[in-house]
């Protein structure tokens, strides 16, 4: 059985690896390493040599095609369908890649090219593309789980952190908005506060400044929030700790802090350009453009207080644009899912089950929102947009946390499984290839709570939701899931 990811390479990744004179970076090195380790194949398009003949430098254009030969092409890829006569040379090498992609010819597309990131997700393969530190991250947490540990953030005042204004962490801030450091200071007079994150040595590794405002004006077109809103003011997530999800763990955050103070909108401005990494994570949570200010483009969610009526769109539509808000009529299936107390220790490390913490006095956040379940279940049902209530078995024997289907497949193919659970993966590539002797179901989901009050087996027999124990994942009624919410105090 094939446990081996190919990993379409773009060009700008393949020569720092081929080139003697370069000095790879800290995470190109630890991919090239991670992808020989675990066997993985790494190819080119075909489309690069052309795009490599094309350089009028002869020495350059000599040098790189001798280095990316080096490495094996794909096979007679299918010609790309998008390309016309009008298709700029550039455009059609991108639009071969990417067709390859979606043809399955590889398993990942890894490119340091922010456009090519950003047309990877307009043609719904983003979440099959990798910069360089996002794909490291992957082959890391599939080599080697046991040195990764999911990331907490905490929640300070601005002020806190002004003996380390002076560091290089704020260097691209002060590039980017020169009157940064004043600005900073102002704001930690007046009490703003920041969800942060530290890396190694207690070194400043990402950093989300917010602030509550009231019928702000957001846009030079004078466009209002009317009501309460969450301004992300600054959001960085440092070069040291790419690829960990903390850019996931601060909208975490964001929304929760929305919920609690009755925020119905939550906006950002960014420099699409210059932070494509971090719109292309806003767009994926419900995040809609909705004009300009100066320079930079203007993000909002809509964040209502109360679930609202939204006719026409699919349950998973609904989640993705109005998360944590989700859909739970009629025509939305619920299960009942069973998972072990070690795996739920992995895949829930938020999870507490005598006192739930949002945010305690250190602002501990815990995991991020888009998960991956893996199991042997009997069941084929699951649809995008059902809802999961997973059952911790074991010690608590309870109805614990909420999610949304995003996606179901069944799978038998270990790379295949370790490609669709990538960026949500806690499982090693060991445990994937394990499981992958036999169909495996692969749930990818979106965690909604954990319950402030778990529902254990006995009030589930008592409440006629269950008939016996549960040993695989379990179809319930309406009325059983309105029974498990009013137990669990939801």
């Amino acid at each position: 059985m094939p446990k081996q990811l190919t990993l379409l390479l773009d060009t700008n990744v393949l020569i720092p690896l081929q080139d003697s004179y370069a000095v790879l970076g800290d995470s190109l090195a630890s991919f090239h390493r991670l992808a020989l380790v675990g066997g993985h194949r790494l190819v080119y398009h075909p489309a690069s040599i052309e795009d490599f003949e094309r350089d009028s430098d002869p020495g350059r254009r000599t040098r790189n095609l001798e280095h990316i030969r080096r490495y094996p092409a794909l096979e007679q890829p299918a010609r790309c369908p998008w390309n016309t006569p009008a298709t700029s040379p550039n455009d059609a090498c991108d639009n071969e890649i990417l067709y390859a992609l979606e043809c399955d010819a590889a398993h990942a597309l890894v490119t340091e090219d922010k456009g090519l990131l950003t047309k990877a997700r307009s043609r719904g393969l983003g979440h099959r593309t990798y910069n360089i530190q996002t794909a490291e991250d992957w082959l890391r947490r599939l080599h080697q789980p046991l040195d990764v540990t999911l990331p907490n953030i905490d929640d300070v005042p601005l002020y806190s952190l002004t003996p380390e204004l002076s560091s290089t962490f704020f260097d691209s801030l002060r590039d980017g908005y020169p009157p940064f450091d004043d600005w900073f200071r102002q704001k930690a007079r007046e009490n703003r506060k920041a969800w942060v994150y530290r890396g190694e040595a207690d070194a400043l590794g990402a950093l989300c400044i917010y602030d509550v405002q009231t019928d702000e004006i957001i846009t030079d077109k004078e466009q209002r929030l009317e009501g309460k809103a969450l301004k992300l003011c600054t959001f960085k997530v440092g070069q040291s700790v790419r690829g960990q999800k903390i850019g996931e763990l601060f909208l975490k955050a964001a929304f929760r802090y929305a919920t609690e103070n009755v925020c119905e909108h939550i906006f950002i401005h960014a420099d699409a350009e210059r932070h494509a990494y971090l719109v292309n994570l806003l767009v994926d949570f419900g995040f809609d453009e909705v004009g300009s200010y100066g320079s930079d483009r203007v993000y909002v969610k809509h964040h209502p207080v109360n679930a609202p009526e939204a006719e026409g769109i699919s349950a998973l539509e609904y989640v993705q644009r109005f998360y944590p808000h989700y859909q739970a009529g009629h025509h939305v299936q619920k299960f009942l899912v069973p998972i072990q107390q070690a795996f739920h220790q992995i895949l829930f490390p938020d999870y507490h089950a005598l006192q739930p913490l949002l945010f305690a006095t250190r602002g501990s956040v815990g995991n991020a929102i888009k998960l991956a379940y893996l199991c042997h279940a009997a069941s084929k049902q699951i649809r995008s947009g059902d809802i999961l209530l997973f059952y911790r078995s074991g010690d608590e024997q309870a109805v614990t946390s909420l999610g949304v289907v995003d996606q179901f497949a069944e799978l038998s193919d270990a790379a295949s499984i370790a490609a669709l659970v990538s960026r949500r993966t806690v499982y090693s590539i060991k445990e994937i290839e394990d499981m992958a002797a036999r169909p495996t179901k692969v749930i990818l989901f979106r965690l909604i709570k954990h319950f402030p009050a778990p529902v254990t087996l006995q009030r589930l027999l008592k409440d006629d939701v269950v008939v016996g124990s549960i040993q695989s994942i379990t179809k319930i009624s309406d009325v059983a899931f309105s029974r498990v919410l009013t137990a669990a105090g939801a």
